[in-house]
């Protein structure tokens, strides 16, 4: 049964400390920010060393490199394995986020899936219509698959310049969209960017990627020998003519992911206990192993691949691929040319109208059944920003064209994407000036969030502090002798005290086998929540982590003016072991694993839960809660 709320305690003062316990879409999200960076960089050394000193820049990169075994070998140009060769890895990273978001993340809800197809779809049929239109009878035709992708890299940078005032589900729903782009563009290169399909390549490497398919259905982890099944997977499509970097985005998307299950986590804190005890190098390994199995495949090799291709991979392919000679009789062929027309009008007019539309066309069609996660004027500015195609349209390029119709095309590429720069910033900042309820449903639409938390908070039973009525609630699943949630307190404390309207619901999640005095620490908080003292007994719990026995927990109760003998009692009876109980069912229901986990608004919080980060989070979902109120007066 909940208790009025108790006075907190005076505030300690802004804590800094923050801990980055982050989910790997937020991390794929700030390595995709930070690398642009580096990829803006590598561009913009590429395009003066190829017109300050042109002959070098094409020597270095039409070297010839070759790998032989005997008699059998592979010859490419250094610029062919930068984009045959490390751009699998690039798009084994791509798979691999797309397969998270599948398992995971806003796609795990199937009836999601139809919009960012479709709208990602629309994003590509509308450029390509309008490239072929412009260039139809031409030679020229053939480069219709530049206009087609989404540089994701680029694209989040400069939703990063714009500002953080846009709604942090932008970001996702790009991501998402970009996914389904690079997954089509592969799919089109190696059907229509192929040479002569060589039949016993394709079917050896078919049924190499069938035997990789088993071993990863049947739990098998190895990483050198996935590695090594990959590169011959990666030879036998290469010898068979079709683009081998399809073989890193197959690889990536038959790669689970799954949350960490209590099971796994203990299985690790036994290996570890006894390396503890133990500390033997076959035990080291024992729990070295243990801990790398309790994480998911897709979370480990996101965590290692993501970094290089981001500030190594992708860099290094647009230092070998963007160079070209500007100057006047570039210029001048450019300006003139059907193909750097068609690119820039496919890249910056296509783009947002076929994602708009074909948005709007689901929306109508399912009568609002189905709609984007975002407001209007973000799916309008996410088509803009989706116009940046730099990293696949400078593969398809390179494939479709030589020579001047190459430089053509590169041109059309880099004034799609400062074109498409320049829309997308006007877009959202005239947005932002808008008067803030019709901002915010601009912005942050009225589309409903995905639910993680599986029991739904229950005022008459939960322990809540803050108003009942709030438009945020915050859940936290602790332990009290967790020194993360003891940390984590004064934060909550700080955001009851700055938000007016948030409330705050504790549940119990005690680890009891890392935590041996966490049980009983949760059922003396329930003991004391059967006199009315339930928050003042979690306060001074958390705030003496390390005196947890149950003298400890005696001596608070007298300290707090409880009944000691009732107290001691139902102490001693375990009188609160059934609703401890309860909350770690509940926990178990939503997937969660570790302590402090928040949930707001029903959505799993990932992330560091500093003060600003929760601040942040915490004024996303009330922007969410303002802009379906006003779509919805009546609810």
């Amino acid at each position: 049964m909940s208790q009025p709320p108790a006075t907190a305690a005076p505030l300690s003062g802004r804590t800094a400390w923050a801990r980055a316990v982050e989910t790997p879409l937020r991390r794929f999200l700030r390595t995709e920010t930070g690398g642009a960076a580096v990829l803006l960089g590598a561009t913009v050394v590429a395009l003066a060393w190829a017109n300050v000193h042109p002959h070098s820049y094409e020597a270095l990169w039409q070297m010839v490199l070759s790998i032989r075994i005997g008699d059998a070998g592979l010859s490419q140009s250094l610029r062919g394995w930068v984009n045959s060769g490390l751009m699998a890895f690039f798009f084994f990273v791509v798979g691999l986020e797309a397969r998270r978001e599948f398992d995971l993340g806003e796609l795990r809800e199937r009836r999601r899936l139809a919009l960012p197809i479709l709208a990602g779809l629309g994003g590509m049929v509308v450029p390509v219509g309008l490239y072929l239109l412009i260039n139809a009878g031409r030679g020229s035709a053939h480069g219709w698959g530049i206009a087609m992708s989404t540089d994701t890299a680029f694209a989040l940078g400069m939703l990063a310049l714009i500002g953080r005032k846009l709604p942090a589900r932008l970001r996702v729903f790009l991501l998402t969209v970009s996914v389904v782009d690079d997954i089509l563009a592969l799919v089109v290169i190696g059907v229509a960017y192929s040479e002569t399909v060589r039949w016993t390549g394709l079917l050896v490497g078919i049924g190499i990627f069938a035997l990789i398919f088993g071993l990863r259905s049947n739990g098998v982890r190895s990483g050198p020998l996935y590695l090594v099944l990959g590169v011959a997977c990666w030879i036998a499509i290469y010898t068979s003519g079709i683009e081998p970097v399809v073989v890193g985005l197959a690889m990536g998307l038959i790669t689970f992911a799954y949350p960490v299950g209590r099971d796994a986590l203990a299985r690790a804190s036994d290996l570890f206990r006894q390396f503890r005890e133990q500390p033997t190098p076959e035990l080291a390994r024992s729990a070295r192993i243990g801990l790398a199995t309790a994480v998911s495949p897709n979370d480990r090799l996101q965590q290692f691949y993501h970094s290089w291709t981001s500030y190594v991979i992708v860099p290094l392919f647009a230092l070998a691929n963007a160079g070209v000679a500007i100057n006047a009789d570039t210029l001048g062929q450019a300006v003139t040319s059907p193909i750097t027309l068609g690119i820039v009008v496919g890249y910056v007019v296509g783009k947002p109208i076929g994602m708009v539309g074909f948005a709007a066309a689901v929306t109508a069609i399912t009568r609002g059944r189905v709609r984007p996660p975002i407001g209007w004027a973000s799916v309008l500015g996410s088509g803009a920003v989706a116009g940046i195609g730099f990293t696949v349209a400078l593969l398809i390029a390179s494939l479709a064209f030589t020579g001047d119709q190459l430089d053509q095309a590169k041109i059309g590429i880099l004034a799609a994407a400062l074109l498409a720069s320049g829309l997308s910033w006007a877009v959202f900042r005239v947005t932002l000036m808008l008067p803030k309820p019709v901002r915010i449903r601009a912005l942050a639409g009225t589309g409903e969030s995905i639910v993680d938390l599986e029991v739904p908070v229950d005022a008459d039973r939960d322990h809540v502090r803050g108003p009942h009525q709030a438009k945020v609630t915050v859940v936290e699943y602790g332990d009290f002798e967790c020194p993360y949630c003891g940390r984590a307190e004064p934060i909550v404390r700080e955001l009851l005290t700055d938000f007016g309207d948030v409330r705050y619901v504790w549940r119990h999640l005690p680890l009891s086998d890392v935590h041996p005095q966490a049980q009983l620490a949760a059922e003396g908080a329930e003991a004391a929540s059967r006199q009315g003292e339930f928050w003042p007994m979690h306060d001074k719990l958390l705030a003496n982590q390390e005196h947890l026995s149950p003298k400890d927990l005696i001596r608070y109760a007298e300290e707090l003016g409880l009944d000691v003998d009732r107290y001691s009692q139902d102490l001693a009876e375990h009188v609160g072991a059934a609703r401890v109980a309860a909350d770690v069912d509940s926990a178990d229901l939503s997937g969660v694993t570790g302590t402090p986990t928040f949930f707001i608004n029903g959505r799993r919080h990932y992330g560091a839960y500093d003060i600003e980060t929760l601040s942040a989070a915490i004024r996303a979902a009330r922007i969410q809660v303002i802009a379906a109120s006003t779509a919805h007066p009546d609810r």
